[in-house]
């Protein structure tokens, strides 16, 4: 085989790699907007506040935050490699989505297994609640370690090729996965077999995500022993606690890991309640809320790739960074203090959703060693998870106290609409932050030109 047939056969396999797991993170995507566009149902059918409704979102980051299982998943990762973490922790997330069908289902509450023991601690909330918030958490514990095991299999396959274009594919691809969940939950819900169809199609979903990780596992394995190539992980690369230390010394991290931060907490929170907040300030159906919410994703599936595309050849990552945080601050402002059509808006979100993400993950593999980079990812994502649990259930307590008399009867019957202003300038706050730190990033990158974040991947031959 010459040189050239090689070189073919390695692009189309890194490729052919990059779709298995793309796939992975869209079932994983699928799962955590599942409920977004039918946030008045659940709390019509269950009973729940907005408030509740912010926890189920927000105890899929619990483990990541409190129990830093992001950070240790990413040591995990760099101790035991790609492909017994990532179906360890891609099994988790299936479990976790199906508790969390189940927890909603007639078969729970009509007195299924489990619903006594629910039933006996924390009165004050129902064990459709608790059960719902168990599953959330299985599978939040396994969503973000899977996803920094998918970030290093990137990497692996990627780096100095492609990287950013391959983060960029793998993210529109993901995307996907969110487009699906806001359009197709609405509709979903009004099957004959009832409104929970929407969740245990996600629990399905995510099962499939599963398969096809064992599916790369074993091409991956098999290329090994093909090629008799060595693993990324050697032996005099074990992982150790100082390696911590020498990470958040790098300041640039830390700033990029704020970004990280207030950057996912401006959008994916507000995810969370932007067809709830569209359906209420516009008057829009829930199928046109959710499809009208959905542009922010098909903003990205379009222009990521372009994005990374980009960065690759012409560098420029924190000046992107820039960019895409200034436009999220600009967005949330336009929606939340005036009445200006919110198309617009929802596609320059895309836009600026994949701006920071084409330029940021990539980025970090310019800061931190390859062997190294599990436990970065996972550093970087428990610190995102903060927000990603906190602002959802801040959000909800917001809704609520802004929005004293409604009750569920008057949302039911179609005779109240809750008022967003406050919690979505909430979310604006986070993208003045963002931008901030995307400034002062900017300003440290200049300071370290060896590997300056706007050096291109790709040189110029």
């Amino acid at each position: 085989m010459t040189d050239t047939q090689k070189s073919t056969n390695q692009r189309l396999l890194r490729w052919g790699f990059l779709f298995l797991v793309s796939i992975v993170i869209m079932t994983n995507y699928y799962v955590y907007d599942a409920m977004s566009s039918i946030k008045e149902t659940m709390q019509i059918q269950l009973g729940f506040s907005s408030t509740e409704y912010g926890m189920v979102v927000s105890f899929y980051s619990f483990p990541n935050t409190f129990l830093l299982m992001a950070v240790f998943g990413g040591i995990f990762l760099d101790r035991f490699g790609i492909r017994k973490t990532g179906a360890l922790f891609t099994l988790f997330c299936a479990f976790g989505a199906l508790i969390t069908a189940y927890g909603a289902s007639d078969l729970f509450r009509s007195n299924g297994f489990g619903y006594e023991l629910f039933n006996s601690f924390l009165p004050q909330y129902s064990p459709e609640l608790k059960m719902m918030i168990l599953g959330r958490l299985l599978y939040g514990l396994g969503a973000e370690t899977s996803i920094v095991v998918i970030n290093k299999i990137l990497v692996k396959w990627f780096r100095g090729k492609e990287l950013a274009f391959g983060f960029a594919v793998n993210l529109a691809i993901a995307r996907l996965g969110t487009a699906a969940a806001l359009i197709f939950s609405p509709i979903l819900i009004e099957t004959k077999s009832g409104w929970t169809t929407a969740l245990w199609v996600a629990s399905v979903f995510m099962g499939v995500g599963f398969l096809f990780f064992l599916i790369y596992n074993f091409y991956d394995k098999k290329y090994e022993k093909s090629t008799q190539s060595k693993s990324m992980l050697e032996a005099d690369e074990k992982f150790h606690f100082k390696d911590i230390v020498e990470i958040l010394k790098n300041r640039s991290f830390i700033l990029i890991s704020l970004l990280c931060l207030t950057f996912y907490s401006a959008i994916f929170p507000f995810q969370a309640y932007c067809p709830d907040f569209l359906h209420n300030k516009f008057n829009l159906s829930l199928k046109l809320s959710g499809m009208l919410s959905s542009l922010i994703i098909w903003g990205t599936i379009i222009f990521t790739p372009i994005f990374g595309w980009f960065v690759d050849r012409k560098g420029k990552r924190a000046t992107l960074m820039i960019y895409g945080s200034g436009m999220i601050l600009v967005t949330h402002l336009t929606l939340a203090l005036t009445q200006m059509t919110p198309f617009v808006s929802m596609f320059i979100l895309g836009i600026s959703l994949s701006l920071v993400p084409a330029a940021m993950w990539p980025a970090v593999a310019r800061l931190v060693e390859e062997k190294r980079l599990g436990t970065a990812y996972g550093i970087m994502t428990s610190i995102q998870n903060l927000g990603l649990f906190a602002f959802p259930i801040l959000a909800g307590k917001i809704t609520d106290l802004v929005n004293p008399g409604i009750t569920i009867e008057m949302l039911r019957d179609g005779t109240a609409n809750l008022n967003y202003t406050y919690t979505i300038l909430m979310f604006a706050g986070l993208g003045l932050f963002g931008f901030l730190f995307a400034l002062l990033l900017k300003q440290e990158d200049k300071k370290n030109p060896q590997h300056s974040l706007e050096i291109p991947e790709i040189k110029a031959s």
